[in-house]
């Protein structure tokens, strides 16, 4: 008979986090929370972890990925004492247009995408660096029956354009299907056919841009590790393809998506590394960049470096003259969400509710209809803490007019918390109806 033997490396590890037991669990539980899959572990579980009981395999990358934010680092299952899963001990490791292959069929599959659309978001993901894939792209061998041009490029970029456009009105869950499918059927096979050097580039650039768009259908969907696996393939493609611009815009967006998730270590590395590696520094860029900077910071706890930050998006939002023609779009009003943003993050609710009526004032038509609700969402919910209940009741109940024709993940979670955000204001006849409401229509 044998006895089991207990989890040094585990036990190290749970050792360096600091933690108690129950935050242990807790932190693993709400990463299941995260993904879509709720969890209900305690002290004791814990302690057989580190007792030598090995932990369920579909749970073990949740331990994983809550070390891994807890200490900075990635954090591998050897290192925590954990086999290899038999999908981490297959040796072939896809090609860039293989990977994209897979990830579109999956999201094409509706009876997988519920399932593989919960993927698990990485603080320790491994970011490719620019000099790790600018100009590199496997040898691929040329479809003898099929070549392509300039004009090929032209569709891909013209049918990116209205994805964008359908994901803008109607929101990522109608829109990224029809996107995958796209990359799938079209794309993947242009990316494989006869063409000169420049239109083989060009295409790998318009590429990286659609995969760029479909994480971002993703993240709005709540698939957030479904969305790194995008935005991975989309740096691959824009440095296969030389394109430095796409590469950072990138960068930014995993920026975005790290601080939307509280994550703000995570964010400042992501955001940094797209300011550094910007080609260009027009004052637009200059505000794009260090807007996104200066949110980081604040969720990072950093004020100095995210107030100066903040004052460097100032500065360079006034001396751009035009926003026709540059990259990212950043506007007066782009900069009084960001403000926004850092001043919550920094503890001044009241200064983020004024920031965020500047930018509901500077608004213009070509301003988003989905970050429309999505930013109302935050302003009630901001009202409410401040105390000023029958004002975030008026601004919840305008989301709630138009929430019916928006099929966003992230905007069904901000309409489904207004129900336990009020409910102690029951006793009140509009915090009651609007409660009501939402409830009614996220039953529908």
């Amino acid at each position: 008979m044998t006895t089991r033997q207990p989890n040094a490396g585990l036990e190290r590890l749970y050792r360096e986090s600091g933690w108690t037991l129950r935050q242990f669990a807790q932190e693993v539980n709400r990463i299941g929370t995260e993904r879509g899959t709720p969890l209900k572990y305690q002290q004791p579980s814990v302690h057989q972890w580190l007792s030598g009981h090995l932990p369920k395999e579909t749970v073990r990358p949740l331990i994983l990925e809550a070390l891994a934010r807890r200490l900075h680092r990635p954090v591998t299952h050897s290192e925590a004492g954990f086999p290899l899963a038999s999908k981490d001990q297959q040796p072939d490791h896809p090609s860039t247009v293989e990977g994209l292959l897979d990830l579109g069929r999956q999201d094409m599959d509706p009876s997988r995408r519920s399932v593989l659309g919960a993927g698990l978001f990485s603080v320790a993901l491994t970011i490719p660096g620019w000099p790790d894939v600018v100009g590199r792209m496997e040898a691929m061998r040329d479809d003898p029956l099929r070549r392509i041009g300039q004009s090929e490029v032209q569709a891909v970029t013209a049918m990116t354009d209205r994805l964008s456009d359908l994901d803008d009105e109607f929101g990522g869950r109608y829109a990224r299907p029809m996107a995958a499918a796209f990359l799938v059927n079209t794309v993947a096979p242009y990316l494989k056919a006869g063409a000169s050097s420049e239109t083989r580039k060009s295409m790998m650039s318009a590429a990286s841009f659609l995969c760029y768009l479909t994480g971002w259908m993703a993240v709005d969907e709540g698939a957030h590790g479904r969305a790194q696996q995008y935005y991975v393939k989309s740096l691959e493609l824009a440095g296969a393809s030389g394109d430095h611009m796409t590469y950072c815009h990138v960068l930014r967006g995993m920026s975005v998506q790290a601080a939307n998730l509280g994550h703000g270590t995570p964010a400042v590395r992501l955001a940094n590394a797209a300011a550094e590696a910007s080609p260009e520094s027009s004052p637009r860029m200059r505000a794009f960049m260090a807007g996104q900077q200066a949110h980081s910071y604040a969720l990072a706890g950093e004020k100095t470096n995210a107030l100066n930050s903040l004052r460097e998006a100032e500065r360079a939002v006034n001396q751009a003259e035009s926003q026709l023609g540059t990259f990212g779009g950043f506007s007066s009003a782009t900069l009084a969400y960001s403000t926004a943003e850092v001043r919550h993050a920094l503890g001044d609710t009241k200064g983020s509710i004024e920031s965020l009526h500047d930018h509901f004032r500077l608004r213009d038509s070509t301003d988003m209809q989905r970050s429309k609700l999505i930013f109302s969402s935050l302003l009630a919910e901001r009202q409410l803490e401040v105390g000023h209940l029958e004002a975030a009741c008026a601004t919840w109940n305008a989301v709630l007019d138009e929430y019916p024709a928006i099929h966003s993940g992230r905007i069904d979670g901000q309409v489904a918390r207004i129900t336990s955000l009020l409910s102690a204001y029951q006793l009140n006849s509009i915090a009651r109806q609007t409660s009501e409401r939402s409830r009614e229509l996220c039953a529908k």
